[in-house]
């Protein structure tokens, strides 16, 4: 009876969500409300981590209220079981080139909300929460490089099926903007112009490259970093249990200065609390596919963007002060002979620069969609 039942819900939420979206993410958001009631019966004081499913998607919310164009949120389910949370904003009817956005490492959507309202002006706005980050499906990803790499591709493409989207902009950040070549390469056709946002794991590594890198790079990475062969890079602060929201704050007190003219609290940390004490996946599959460090992939993507149809426009944006190494940008023009690459560098900001000079990323992702819609 309880998998009858079960089934039944799962079906009525199925139907829900491709009939009327804003009413599954209500059904979800009272589904998961109702989970928090029941396992907070002996008082949430119990819990070591102070976070959960709810918590996440009420942190989400709060961000998202920056947001003044129309917005949509709901998930969309994949073939291997799991779910993609999606942000839609400005959905209207439009003739120019929708444009996705896919985020960085242990982050989320809701991280671009300085970016929805002005991009939104001109188009439609899909971001999307990876597969084992965020609100999304906490996948058991395999464990060699090439296949985690696919499952993480193979995610996207079937998300975008159930979209329903054709061709669109593509752009992505840091762990995002390798995610973004990768598909691209697998599926050029889909992709009228890729946007790669300081990419994580382009660069191969070379003994030149690890002494630039010491000395870029700030100390809390450096940290991070020598755990990375022993522990998934967020455990202290799910270890850390009901400290976890302090310490991140102690340690990262740069993510409230960087949003600041979003909130000027914890808003945006503690939404990054919530992303990251979540059980890993996403990132437990990101150790597979890191080389030794921090900035290296196991197999490196600027070598292979020889593979990228030629026909697929690059644009690479870096924030002038930071630790990656922006040379890969004008190396990728150099192996890209005869095909369109761009260099855009982002003054007064570092490797979050969608934050940091968020006005003047806009400015520039407006522009090269603008060019883009005109070569249509």
């Amino acid at each position: 009876m309880a998998e009858k039942c079960g089934q039944r819900e799962e079906d009525f939420a199925s139907k829900r969500q491709q009939e009327e979206p804003n009413l599954y993410f209500l059904y979800t958001r009272l589904r998961y409300s109702n989970q928090t009631n029941v396992l907070s019966l002996f008082g949430t004081c119990f819990k070591w981590c102070p976070t959960s499913l709810h918590n996440l998607a009420a942190a989400e919310t709060k961000v998202l209220q920056y947001v003044k164009s129309r917005l949509e949120s709901f998930y969309v389910p994949i073939p291997n079981g799991g779910r993609i949370w999606t942000l839609k904003v400005n959905p209207r009817q439009t003739d120019a080139l929708p444009i996705v956005m896919i985020h960085g490492f242990a982050a989320a959507a809701g991280f671009f909300f300085l970016n929805f309202d002005a991009l939104a002006e001109h188009r439609t706005v899909y971001a999307f929460d990876i597969l084992g980050f965020g609100q999304s499906s906490r996948h058991k990803f395999g464990t060699k490089p090439d296949v985690v790499e696919g499952e993480f591709v193979d995610s996207i493409e079937e998300w975008r099926k159930g979209v329903g989207l054709e061709k669109f902009i593509l752009m992505g950040t840091s762990f995002g903007g390798f995610l973004a070549a990768s598909y691209a390469i697998k599926h050029p056709g889909r992709v009228k112009h890729l946007i790669l946002a300081e990419p994580w794991g382009f660069p191969e590594k070379t003994e030149q490259a690890t002494k630039e890198f010491q000395v870029q790079t700030p100390f809390w990475m450096k940290v991070i970093a020598s755990l990375l062969p022993h522990i998934n890079p967020m455990a202290p602060l799910r270890l850390a249990g009901p400290f976890g929201p302090q310490l991140l704050r102690t340690v990262r007190p740069d993510i409230r200065t960087k949003f600041a003219d979003g909130f000027q609290d914890n808003t945006v940390t503690d939404y990054l609390y919530h992303c990251v004490a979540q059980p890993p996946s996403a990132e437990t599959a990101f150790r597979a596919l890191q080389s030794e460090g921090w900035e290296w992939a196991r197999n490196p993507m600027l070598p292979r963007m020889t593979q990228l149809h030629p026909n697929v426009p690059i644009t690479f944006i870096y924030g002038s002060d930071t630790w990656m190494d922006s040379k890969t940008g004008e190396k990728t023009a150099i192996l890209r002979k005869g095909s369109y690459v761009d260099v855009i560098f982002i003054q007064n900001a570092g490797h979050h620069m969608y934050a940091e000079q968020y006005r003047e990323f806009n400015r520039e992702l407006v522009r090269v969609c603008k060019n883009t819609d005109r070569t249509q």
